[in-house]
């Protein structure tokens, strides 16, 4: 098995799901690398997501582990059997390896949600923007690595999952550019939340409620619930948050900062009453 310098999170996190399960079925890597022929050096490289791991051996392990969940077992499978090459390897060692990581956990989401306090999503932000916010980051970034950032979100606003968005009003208020480059953003909220698939939902500053709910947080869908993904912002980029416990408390909070937006349609009013302001 050729070792791997710098597992993806999303090999990583198959190796973790595996650990789990050998963990929950009461073994040992030891005993568990016996099942496979191999050692507990190399197990551990399979559950640290360092090697790969064959679709022969993961249904062995998951038969031995005694997991009855075939659809959580089948999604293991295809996790360890893509060879996808996505459109963000080419910035590969030419940019953070999170900016990677989040590409490829979005390529293979089933959904996602975002909640966004001071900033628009990246998903959703213009070019304008986007460099604007970049722009902004200390210590300053050199003129390459930033049109390296801002070319790289631009080819990953793909929206063909269903998406829902909850965002307070101070980040459509916040101007991280000029008057122009707002107005541009805004506008382009209103035109992507026309499509079928997409739902914008807008916290004014005059609702009640808000603060016990608000943070902001993606959350992004896997095949199954058990693969699902939060995503949060830290000082030196990306934390994904995949524990049960932690998952089912996002999934309660997005609901909880979803009954406090207004609908729909009157955030589209509420967005365009703002463009309209600018």
């Amino acid at each position: 098995m050729v070792q791997r310098r710098e597992p993806t999170a999303r090999q990583m996190r198959l190796g973790l799901e595996l650990r789990r399960l050998r963990e929950a079925a009461g073994l040992t890597a030891v005993q568990a690398a016996a099942l496979l022929g191999a050692n507990r050096v190399q197990m551990s490289h399979i559950e640290s997501g360092l090697v790969g791991v064959s679709e022969e051996r993961v249904r062995r392990l998951a038969s031995h582990y005694a997991c009855m969940d075939a659809e959580f077992v089948d999604a293991l499978v295809a996790m360890a059997t893509d060879r996808t090459r996505g459109w963000w390897e080419e910035y590969r060692g030419l940019l953070p390896t999170s900016f990677l990581d989040l590409s490829e956990l979005n390529h293979h989401a089933s959904f996602r949600r975002d909640v966004a306090i001071l900033y628009v999503p990246g998903l959703l932000q213009t070019e304008e923007y986007a460099r604007a916010v970049f722009s902004s980051r200390v210590p300053a970034l050199t003129g390459d690595e930033l049109e390296l950032r801002v070319r790289h979100r631009m080819a990953g606003q793909r929206i063909t999952i269903p998406y829902e968005l909850v965002i307070h009003e101070s980040a459509l208020r916040i101007r991280v550019g000029d008057r122009a480059a707002s107005r541009a953003q805004l506008t382009k909220l209103l035109d992507v939340s026309e499509a079928d698939n997409v739902t914008v939902r807008v916290v004014p500053f005059d609702l009640d409620g808000f603060a016990r709910a608000g943070s902001t947080m993606t959350y992004v869908g896997g095949p199954v619930t058990k693969l699902d993904t939060v995503v949060r912002d830290v000082p030196h980029g990306s934390a994904f948050i995949d524990s049960e416990a932690q998952l089912s408390a996002f999934r309660t909070r997005f609901r909880k900062v979803e009954e406090v937006s207004l609908d729909p349609k009157r955030s589209r009013d509420f967005i365009n009453r703002l463009a309209r302001e600018l």
